[in-house]
This record gives structure tokens, sequence and C-alpha cells, in this order.
């Protein structure tokens, strides 16, 4: 599924238009045409602070945002690479801390275009030249680079040096591209591992273990598995982590979710198996509180949307969109749910995602859903997608937009709900439905 961007700004809204008309307008795997590019551009991934590389099918944005935290805590400025943006094009790419203005983000922009004559790169390797270029000339202490899409083949895995690889969890996702197996998927995720330098990975199932463990063995990385090397469990409310170096009792992080507590513990790994830069556990501590990230089980706060809903409507966002995600958070929502409470789903999904394995976690739990479009993306029919709802058990229908839906559900609420909506699906809509709230992420 290709990105799409738009920007308020005339000069980078500019480039974007000539982006569109350059690359060929779908995802692309392979490092030709990102190694070629960046070749003519100086090779810029050559000149990065240290890298800290993370991919995985669920959790890898928030390991980084969660490693950001951390590192700024600990006095450390940052670069981070991420996608895809929610609302703003400038998300993508944040400078020792700050996301990248508009000025030097059209210029960068122009610079790479004007150079990728003959390539046909793809809006991700397009983006992925820039962020190297703006984070090879702006002083910070490391990057934060999350793999886009796979490992192996993604634009970003043209970095040869990392300070440090990460694995997060594994599921389906991408079959179009990665593959239609689990085991497969995790090779691909895997093939971020570099010569001599760390992999720290997630807890798998046998099977997928294996294969990790021979495609870091293959590349001659140094494998530092969960459950091995390291490990980590949540108790009496704390994140208890140890390895070779010895023990940490840390906060749990303030992402919502039991989930986030294994994102952190693979941000905790990362950090103590490498020699670069020193964080305390102190500064971990003072991370794993202060981290954020957006449209992941997101609170929404006054606005446009959330006003729309009763005062004792609890509304929540997330990007979910596959079922191992989805799985996380209807399970999530068991486990906040008040006596008597329902809860009441709006949902978009991307007509390259799995419709019946994204819904059903929420079967026996949603008291209905809408379906809505998500706007400028192919996505699944609201009429196939509340079809394929009812089909599971959950009332349904459609709204055209998640304006509407949200008012069709206060409509039917009776004065004495206290209903919990879930806005879910993908994150293109998140994107949307932050914009339309007027809660820009930062």
């Amino acid at each position: 599924m290709a990105d799409k961007a738009r920007s308020s700004n005339p000069q980078v809204q500019a480039q974007l238009d000539r982006l569109t008309m350059l690359s060929p307008g779908r995802d692309v795997l392979g490092l030709e045409r990102i190694s070629l590019l960046l070749a003519r551009l100086g090779n810029p991934q050559l000149a990065l602070p240290p890298v800290f590389h993370v991919a995985g099918t669920n959790g890898k944005g928030s390991t980084c945002a969660l490693l950001r935290a951390m590192l700024e805590a600990a006095g450390h400025r940052a670069h981070v690479y991420s996608s895809p943006h929610l609302v703003r094009f400038n998300e993508r790419i944040r400078l020792a801390g700050r996301l990248i203005d508009d000025a030097p983000l059209a210029a960068l922009l122009s610079e790479v275009l004007d150079v990728a004559a003959g390539i046909e790169p793809s809006f991700f390797e397009v983006t992925t030249a820039v962020a190297f270029l703006a984070f090879a000339r702006t002083p910070a202490d490391a990057c934060i680079i999350e793999v886009g899409l796979g490992g192996r083949l993604d634009a970003t895995n043209v970095l040869i040096d990392p300070l440090v690889a990460g694995v997060a969890q594994l599921g389906m996702d991408h079959e179009a591209f990665l593959g239609d197996s689990l085991p497969v998927i995790a090779g691909e995720k895997a093939g971020i591992a570099k010569p001599g330098r760390p992999l720290v990975t997630q807890d798998y199932p046998a099977a997928l273990r294996q294969v990790v463990a021979e495609t870091a063995t293959l590349a001659g990385a140094v494998h530092y598995p969960r459950g091995g090397d390291w490990e980590a469990q949540v108790e009496a409310g704390r994140l208890h982590y140890r390895d070779a170096a010895g023990a940490l009792d840390l906060p749990l992080p303030a992402l919502a979710g039991q989930h986030q507590a294994d994102n952190a513990a693979l941000a905790v790994a990362m950090l103590r198996h490498q020699d670069r830069l020193e964080v305390s556990p102190e500064a971990m501590a003072q991370g794993l509180m202060a981290a954020r990230w957006p449209a992941r089980l997101q609170p929404l706060h006054a606005g446009p949307l959330r006003d729309l809903l009763p005062e004792n409507a609890t509304l929540l966002l997330d990007g979910a969109h596959n079922p191992t995600a989805a799985t996380v958070v209807a399970d999530h929502l068991r486990a906040m749910l008040l006596p008597g409470q329902r809860v009441h789903l709006v949902a978009g999904l991307l007509a390259n995602k799995e419709l019946t394995g994204v819904l059903a976690p929420f079967a026996g739990i949603a008291a209905s859903l809408i379906a809505v479009p998500v706007p400028d993306h192919a996505h699944h029919a609201p009429d196939v997608l509340a079809a394929q709802s009812r089909a599971l058990g959950i009332a349904a229908d459609v709204a055209g937009d998640v304006a509407a839906a949200l008012a069709m559900l206060t409509a039917r609420m009776g004065e004495a709900e206290r209903p919990l909506v879930l806005i879910m699906g993908s994150l293109y809509l998140a994107g949307v439905v932050l914009d339309a709230n007027r809660e820009w992420p930062d």
C-alpha cells in the first residue's frame, strides 16, 4: 500500500507533488534503488550518529519511542526516523528531539528529488534518503531508525554498522511482500542483523526462535535473545529486568496496554547491549514514565470529535491493523471494562489487511461496530466490513466518516450508559481522527 502525504506548507507540498509524480506509486522492496540514490547524495548513511535499528511486526514504533525517551532522559540528543506519519509528513523525521521544520524539509526533499532521475525511487526510499541526509548534517548522540516494511530488503537496511539492532514482536502482516508463513517473515525481520553487531530479540515460539538465531548466525551478528541472554517479567506492578550485567527494578511504561511492558523490556535490553551511550537505571525509569506514542490506545480529549460523545464516554484511538495487534488491544479492553460497560467500535481497514483476523478478537466483547472508509487509501468497503462483523456476532452499521459514526452512537445511547468507544483499524484513519480532533502529534 503506497504512502501518501499532504502538507499545509506550499514549499513542502510542491516537493511532495514531485515525489508523487516520480515514484512508482506502490510499495517496492530491494536495496538497489536506495543504494544508488544515496550514492548520488554522498552516502550520508555512512556519517550517522550511533544507530539503534528496530524491526518487528508489532511494537517497533513503541520500542523506538521508549528508546528515545530513555536516551533523552539520560541527556542524549536523538534523531528518530519512523513511519507512517499520522497527520504531518514532518512526524517521520525528528531531529535531535524536534520534528523537522517545513523549510529544511522542503529543501531536503528538493535535493533528493533533483538527483533521483532514472532511479524511480519509492515514496519510502525518498523519505529514507531525506532522513539520512538530515541526520548526517545535524549533530546528535544517537539515531533511532524504525524499519518500514520487513527488514532484509527494507530501504533502511543500507545501514551497515548499527550500534545495536532489535526485533520486536512477530506476526502475520504484509504477506504479499514478506511471505505467507511466520518463519519466513521472522527471517525477513531478522535480516537487519549485521556482522559483529548485537541483535537483541524478543522470545518467540521455537520454530521462529530457530529461524531468527540462524539468520543472526549467517549474518555474523551477536544474538541476544530474550529468555537466554536477558529476561524480563512484570511483578507487583514493576518491570523486573536481568542480564549478565545485573538486575534492574523499573516502573512500567506510561504507554497504555500490558504489551508495552514487552516493548519496554526490548528497549532496555537494546540499551544494555551497547557500549557507546551511557543510560543509567534512573534515566531508564524516568524515560519509561515519560514516553508517549500517539494512536496506540490513546485517550482522546475534548475536541470536535470527542465532543460528539456524551461526557461519560471513554474514547480511545488505536492503529491496530493485524490480528496480533487486534488481540492485544481486545485483551486490554477486557481488562479495563467496568461492570456493565459496553464496547463500541468504529473501524476502517485497508484493503490489504486480513479482515476476519482483525475483527475476530473483538467477538464477545464489542456490542457494536460502525464501519467507515479510510480516506485517500484503498480500503475494505464499509458494507463488507460490517457484514463480516455481523458474521462474528457483532451488530454492525456503516457511516460515511468517523464523525457520523460517533453521532450515530450517541443517538443510540441511553443516559445511564458509560460507553467505551474504540476507533481502530488503520494508522491512516488514526491520522484523520487526530487531525479532526485537533490533537496533533508533536
